[in-house]
């Protein structure tokens, strides 16, 4: 392993003047996007993030993740060392061909402080075998 392989990363603090208005700090979660021909696929870190707290939406083109954590869980908690801040997560993307997703089919889950989210592509949007006649 590297030097840098090991090195701790900070966390990005979002700098969107809406989130101000929420109590305690937002993070910009971390996100391993991958696509392949049936669907885009998001994997969001949001660790202490409850399934009641999440919220995924997609409207017009932009997809939206949000997380909350509820600051009183961490209260009174002394530790002697953390690279683990407590916030809110949020994350925007833009998705230029969002008339390609099914959106009828979206799907998200939370599995350990990692949120999947799933875009299935609509089937105009998939590729197609073009037969080929014989003249």
């Amino acid at each position: 392993m590297t030097t840098q392989e090991l090195a701790a990363k900070e966390k990005q603090e979002s700098q969107e003047r809406e989130q101000q208005t929420r109590a305690g700090r937002t993070f910009v979660p971390e996100v391993d996007i991958r696509e392949d021909d049936q669907a885009l696929w998001l994997w969001a870190d949001m660790p202490g993030v409850g399934q009641d707290r999440v919220n995924v939406e997609l409207h017009e083109n932009t997809l939206t993740l949000e997380g909350d954590v509820s600051p009183q869980d961490y209260e009174g908690l002394a530790p002697v060392f953390t690279e683990y801040n407590v916030g809110n997560f949020v994350r925007r993307f833009t998705l230029p061909h969002a008339a390609n997703f099914d959106r009828e089919h979206i799907t998200a889950r939370l599995v350990n402080g990692v949120l999947e989210v799933k875009l299935p592509k609509a089937a105009k949007a998939q590729p197609r075998r073009i037969p080929i006649s014989v003249a």
